[in-house]
């Protein structure tokens, strides 16, 4: 399978199953997109008539039809190479890889804090409480869920802890207990324990910054963009909103980090799907690793993203690819997490056909130490899936989980992206459709816009780099 498209002043031709990613001239474009339902001779023919006309070769810089010959030519051998019109023989993989890691866990979502100081009214964790109580996790539970993790997790090293809420920092000392725990046993244990911590940035000062600092991996802080956007959701229990409160926290934490990962993570929503104008605000702030993300919730909340917002939200993607290369070109690189992708590595074929590892590599710990799929299910009794001290015991569960790769959903069979989403989120594609094998259409249609635009940064920046080394080769 492939899918061609036309972006930024390229035509892009991408091999599904291959990864390989072509730049080609017109010729070559119209030539692929015919080349497997014509013969040689009647495609040809076409091409011939199309850019050659009655004057075919006439002129010193017109298409000959020997050229046309020659380029039919060349994309034979990119097939015979296995770089275009590769057909795919992973569907019969992605049982067996998931079975060769049954039972093994590398991360855990510890809910540390099932409370919030916010009361954003587009939360998907009902402001914190996931439709439940309001609680704390104790330094024992989240001991017990850092040994259940290193007893769990065979012979893998890096072990992913999230510290989550609701806000986590409303249970700050037991954060740091159990950061403080963990690296005393990582040594003896073999692992390597690398921490997040996501917040949204009302309680830090200056003692969370140093602690984030020194031993957090990644910090998540939330911020929508404009202060108008922002506070529209994002706001206390008295209705105030927060962006004056935590933009200079933000600001000093990220100057702080030194160059350590973090990302700004926004929400857009029905109310802002002009979304690039937070990013730019953003970056006016002194922000340069970014992500904002669609909202998810019910078509009922004044919040959700409608068919309507649909046409802006694409443009929004495209204006921001470009506003990527154009501040690539000024000496202002920023990152776009949904922009990020390797044209010569990318992710193992594992991870593309098996994805994210949600109820099986990857468990959400709530604060009385049960255990769900991941974050977005927590709360549902259906998904429970045991607790910490026994471990899993609805074994069903986990195998509807494991069983849930890119091959189980059949919409997904004939999309070319498919690859890259790995099948998408199940909480998103239970939450619209009630089933985990389902399909999320609106999410499917933004994210095929996203890789589209990806795919196009990524192939701007490796010609603009081949250029430059041509440029700067001696003589």
């Amino acid at each position: 399978m492939i899918h061609q498209y036309k972006l930024g002043g390229y035509n892009i031709v991408l091999d599904v199953c291959s990864g390989a990613v072509h730049v080609v001239d017109d010729i070559a474009y119209d030539l692929i997109a015919g080349y497997e339902s014509k013969t040689r001779g009647e495609l040809i023919s076409e091409i011939a008539e199309k850019y050659c006309g009655t004057e075919c070769g006439s002129t010193a810089d017109a298409v000959t039809i020997s050229d046309i010959y020659e380029c039919y030519d060349q994309i034979t051998e990119l097939k015979n190479s296995g770089k275009l019109f590769v057909e795919d023989t992973f569907e019969p993989m992605a049982g067996a890889l998931k079975a060769a890691t049954s039972g093994v866990v590398k991360a855990l979502c510890l809910h540390i804090a099932h409370t919030c100081n916010l009361n954003c009214s587009y939360c998907f964790a009902s402001q914190g409480k996931y439709h439940g109580e309001r609680a704390l996790m104790s330094f024992d539970v989240g001991k017990r869920a850092l040994d259940f993790l290193v007893e769990n997790s065979g012979s893998r090293r890096n072990l992913e802890v999230d510290f989550f809420g609701g806000e986590p920092l409303m249970n700050f000392d037991v954060v740091k207990q159990l950061v403080e725990y963990a690296r005393s046993i990582e040594k003896q244990a073999g692992k390597n324990f690398r921490f997040t911590l996501t917040t949204n940035g009302m309680l830090i000062d200056d003692d969370v910054i140093d602690f984030a600092n020194r031993e957090m991996s990644n910090v998540v802080l939330s911020l929508d963009g404009r202060k108008e956007v922002h506070d529209r959701y994002r706001v206390d229990y008295a209705g105030k909103g927060s962006w004056e409160t935590i933009v200079p926290k933000f600001q000093k934490l990220v100057e702080a980090r030194k160059g350590k990962g973090y990302y700004m993570r926004g929400t857009f929503t029905h109310a802002n799907p002009d979304f690039l104008e937070d990013i730019k605000v953003m970056l006016d702030l002194g922000f340069s690793e970014l992500s904002m993300e669609p909202v998810v919730t019910g078509a009922g909340d004044p919040a959700a993203l409608t068919e309507q917002d649909k046409p802006t939200v694409f443009e929004q993607y495209e204006q921001l690819a470009e506003l990527m290369l154009k501040r690539d070109d000024e000496g202002k690189p920023f990152t776009f997490y949904h922009y990020m992708i390797d044209l010569a590595g990318g992710p193992c074929i594992y991870k593309r056909i098996s994805g994210c590892g949600s109820g099986t590599e990857y468990m959400a710990v709530t604060p009385w130490g049960d255990l769900y799929p991941c974050h977005q299910f927590v709360g549902d009794d259906k998904f429970l899936l045991g607790n910490i001290w026994t471990g899993v015991t609805n074994t069903a569960v986990r195998d509807e989980f494991a069983a849930c790769n890119v091959y189980a959903r059949k919409e997904c069979l004939d999309c070319w992206a498919r690859l890259y989403c790995s099948g998408g989120c199940a909480a998103n594609a239970y939450h619209s459709t009630g089933s985990v094998r389902g399909i999320y259409e609106y999410g499917c249609d933004l994210f095929r816009k996203r890789m589209e635009c990806a795919l196009m940064v990524a192939v701007a920046r490796e010609i603009k780099a081949a250029e430059s080394d041509e440029a700067n080769a001696p003589a």
